[in-house]
């Protein structure tokens, strides 16, 4: 009969004791570095977009953190438009163009020494009250490519040229993300398609951080 050779179960090591096969604690050591390589961070801050830095290990990149005023101008010669405005052309924070562009977002925090939002609860907000958004932040969170005119960056909501302008209706971009539910009160972001050049803004206006002037937060970002 021919005898079929079977792998050993163990290795037998030079003092006669048996250890774990080596293939084994190779399975062991890859499983550890994917999963230490997809490990989250916590944020610092909560109910606040983070860039997620996808490097050999995830990092978080903090984004511009801006007041957006309301602005509304009216001039039956050179048009109206409605919408917000950011101070500055162009924002520190860059990164370089491409795909798989992702963010974070929390409302929860499983650090004791993350933060709340200091801008939230100066507005006599709760921070922890938007674990209400449940599974869909999207439906709060608006991603849109900023106007750059003259010295600021604007949101056009609505904009239309008076009698010396075209008099098509103009908005701002809006560009969609993916959600991917890391844990409760804890999303991944991604940007359906790439971004091109230019500068963007997550606009929290449907967050309920609108004060009294009307103006909300915005994390600003520009993309070379």
């Amino acid at each position: 009969m021919k005898k079929i050779y079977k792998a050993p179960l163990a290795v037998v090591n030079s003092n006669g004791t048996y250890g774990r096969p080596i293939f084994f604690l190779s399975g062991i050591m890859f499983c550890a570095h994917i999963m230490c390589a997809q490990t989250y961070p916590n944020p610092e801050f909560t109910n606040e977009v983070y860039y997620l830095k996808k490097d050999n290990s995830y990092s978080l990149v903090r984004l511009e953190k801006s007041s957006a005023k309301q602005e509304t101008k009216v001039n039956m010669i050179k048009g109206s438009e409605y919408g917000y405005e950011i101070e500055g052309k162009t924002s520190p924070v860059r990164f370089a163009a491409g795909s798989n562009i992702s963010f974070v977002y929390t409302t929860t925090s499983s650090s004791t020494n993350s933060k709340s939002d200091s801008i939230m609860r100066a507005n006599g907000m709760d921070p922890n009250a938007m674990t209400g958004l449940g599974n869909d932040p999207s439906s709060a969170i608006t991603l849109y490519k900023l106007n750059v005119d003259g010295g600021s960056r604007k949101i056009y909501l609505q904009k239309q040229g008076g009698y010396l302008g075209s008099h098509k209706n103009q908005t701002s971009d809006k560009y969609t993300f993916s959600l991917k539910k890391v844990h409760d009160g804890y999303w991944e972001l991604v940007i359906d398609k790439p971004l091109p050049k230019g500068e963007y803004g997550f606009s929290m206006m449907g967050m309920g951080s609108t004060d009294m002037t009307g103006a909300h937060t915005v994390y600003a970002f520009g993309i070379d």
